[in-house]
């Protein structure tokens, strides 16, 4: 055999052990791979603490990716914190109710939604009209739920978080009296209280506000009241007619009037006896 024959035959001799290497190493390999994974499944799901803990170091490992490419924290859950809901979801009644709050109060109404609905049910639980209580928030806070007055009052109820502390306590402490629910929850709590001390819905809140032994309560019952008598109007206001199918049916319709009868125009404001 020539000397150039041999040579390429070795060649090939050299190349095929090369790939039999090659593929035998690759199917050992894969061999170990499979078997690596095989006794990790079977780690994982004899040892859950060791799940949880790898699912959580991945979760934190793609958060921070997620933080580094985007600048800003990632949280699709954010919104379970929200105070806020869908008004078109109330009934009727609470519907208007916080639109009508809403547009008055400039406030959205989708957290006031959430309230409008607390409050109707704070107010069957406890016997107490639901449009008090949110004449109440008005009056105190016009509904802004970080508020906080010279004295201490601190929510969207003005409740003396110092004096109520205790009714926190349910609530995971003090610094609940800044979420808005909490906050309307020990309220009308502390209301309930005013008025059966009182034994009247007028004393009771000369006694809310603090001025239940002070010659006058500086007009905050009249605020409360003509503020609640608006929000009742507005509860009970029926539900508009639906328009005929023939448009040649409808009657021609008597011109509204500005100011309602039972509404009488005081210090620039529309107050309702």
């Amino acid at each position: 055999m020539p000397a150039s024959a041999q040579v390429v035959s070795g060649l090939r001799t050299f190349a095929k052990d090369v790939a039999d290497g090659f593929i035998e190493i690759t199917h050992n390999g894969f061999a170990l791979l499979g078997l690596a994974v095989a006794f990790a499944a079977i780690l994982l799901i004899s040892r859950p603490d060791l799940r949880h803990s790898g699912e959580a170091q991945l979760r934190d490992w793609l958060q921070a990716r997620q933080v580094a490419t985007l600048g800003t924290p990632v949280e699709p859950d954010a919104v379970e914190r929200a105070t806020a809901t869908n008004p078109t979801e109330l009934p009727k009644e609470q519907a208007a109710v916080a639109y009508w709050l809403s547009k008055k109060y400039r406030v959205a109404a989708e957290p006031l939604a959430v309230l409008v609905s607390e409050a109707y049910e704070l107010g069957e639980r406890n016997q107490l009209d639901p449009t008090l209580i949110l004449a109440i928030m008005a009056i105190e806070s016009s509904f802004n739920p970080f508020a906080q007055s010279s004295v201490g009052a601190q929510g969207l109820m003005q409740v003396m978080t110092r004096v109520h502390t205790d009714k926190y306590e349910h609530f995971g402490g003090q610094l609940a009296a800044f979420d808005p629910v909490s906050n309307l929850r020990v309220g009308v709590k502390v209301l309930k209280e005013c008025i059966a001390r009182a034994g009247s819905l007028e004393g009771g809140l000369r006694y809310y506000v603090g001025a239940a032994n002070l010659p006058n309560d500086g007009g905050y019952a009249s605020k409360v009241l003509a503020e609640h008598a608006r929000i009742r109007q507005i509860a009970s206001r029926p539900a508009p007619a639906a328009a005929p199918a023939n448009p040649a049916l409808v009657a021609k319709e008597a011109a509204p009037s500005t100011v309602a009868a039972a509404d009488v125009v005081a210090d620039g404001k529309l107050l309702v006896n």
